[in-house]
């Protein structure tokens, strides 16, 4: 009977289970045909692509930052690619690339450790897709320099905020970081000059100060072992 019992669960209730929705919190903020599987069809759409791609991976894994985010995801453009008549992807200059070296670096050393992995949304920008989709004049997207991202482990807007604050006040001024957070998850950081935005406490206080001055935010959806994690001291290069 107790067999019997177990079979008939396995059947109904495991299909049940297989059906629960996974984590995916880059969904909403990527579209189709900026996707992998936009990428694929990109990238293989012009003989020359391949070719390229690889030497900025080549050049990525030279300077140590190969690998912080996969090399497909830093093609991507603007969210808006598609209202701005623009490619999902380009491949920037070459003379842009040492640009992302020291927003990856600082990424990889500070906050992937603190936060899980994380999946880049928008990188580069040409000077015409940054004006269409409203970007700053002095956006350090144009220069292959900035990295809008997501945590790809469950976690609330309010912790987000909170761990990225306290990253970015223990160790950003050194490093010349930009820290933004934008709607829900999604967050900006750059190797260009000290700043913060998007950052509002549960009391309406602004400021990566204020939102540390308020307490601790709530850890809802953040697994055990981020919630309590100490900020990085790794030490990493400055920015020249």
């Amino acid at each position: 009977m107790a067999r019997w019992l177990i079979a008939m669960w396995m059947l109904f209730a495991a299909p049940a289970y297989a059906q629960v929705p996974q984590w995916n919190p880059a969904a909403p903020y990527v579209t189709a045909g900026q996707d992998e599987p936009g990428y694929r069809a990109w990238v293989g759409a012009v003989s020359w692509r391949p070719v390229y791609v690889k030497a900025f991976n080549d050049y990525l894994t030279t300077y140590g930052v190969g690998g912080v985010v996969p090399t497909w995801q830093l093609l991507r453009t603007a969210t808006d690619w598609q209202k701005c008549g623009a490619e999902p992807y380009e491949i920037p200059p070459t003379s842009a690339w040492p640009n992302i070296v020291a927003a990856l670096r600082y990424v990889g050393t500070y906050v992937t450790p603190q936060i899980g992995p994380v999946e880049a949304v928008s990188v580069y920008r040409n000077e015409r897709l940054n004006a269409c989709a409203g970007g700053a004049q002095e956006s350090a997207h144009k220069l292959l320099g900035a990295v809008d991202m997501v945590p790809l482990r469950p976690i609330t807007r309010e912790a987000l905020m909170t761990r990225l604050c306290q990253i970015h006040l223990a160790s950003g001024e050194r490093f010349w970081v930009g820290l933004g957070l934008y709607k829900g998850i999604r967050f900006h950081i750059d190797a260009k000059k000290f700043r913060e935005w998007g950052m509002e406490g549960a009391q309406g206080h602004f400021g990566c100060t204020a939102v540390l001055a308020e307490g601790p935010m709530p850890y809802t959806l953040a697994p055990p072992d981020f919630a309590g994690a100490p900020v990085s001291s790794d030490p990493l290069a400055p920015h020249n």
